[in-house]
């Protein structure tokens, strides 16, 4: 059954939101404290939540800030660089959540020390997403944790 299928069954609220979180982590040195910063390199998180907010007709929302991502980076003048003839939107975007994240709560890092050189960053994103538009864009939700709350509890759906 798919995701549209899935939530459609459920019988929600026409204003029912989804969660969406996803997370990847990368071994990183830890020693010259750019632990955060090479987490964000080497995984896919941003790319994903930029492909995520960059997907037409999605309002997303950060799970952490709980403000529509993209139009916080417009508000900030954060796009004002971006030129079209350059490289796809997604991808500027992607770099702007890289370069932004100490500044904007649109995803979290955590790195688990293994000795004074060497650790494991895990970077991750959680964002909301009202259901009616996550069924309409169910392609958008591919790689993501979705967990909408039901009268019976939470459903966790992988995509």
């Amino acid at each position: 059954m798919s995701l549209a299928e899935t939530l459609r069954n459920l019988n929600l609220s026409a204003d029912a939101v989804a969660e969406l979180s996803y997370e990847a982590g990368t071994d990183v040195f830890v020693h010259n404290e750019t632990d955060t910063e090479d987490g964000l390199r080497e995984t896919d998180t941003a790319e994903y939540l930029a492909g995520l907010v960059t997907t037409k007709g999605l309002t997303v929302t950060s799970g952490y800030a709980n403000e529509e991502v993209l139009q916080s980076m417009r508000d900030n003048d954060l796009l004002d660089d971006y030129d079209r003839g350059d490289f796809a939107f997604e991808d500027f975007v992607a770099e702007v959540i890289r370069a932004s994240h100490w500044d904007y709560e649109w995803v979290d890092a955590s790195t688990e020390k293994y000795d004074y050189k060497r650790g494991f960053c895990t970077v991750s994103a959680n964002v909301n997403v009202p259901v009616q538009q996550l069924i309409e864009n169910e392609s958008a939700a591919t790689g993501w944790k979705v967990s909408v709350q039901t009268e019976n509890g939470t459903l966790c759906v992988d995509c």
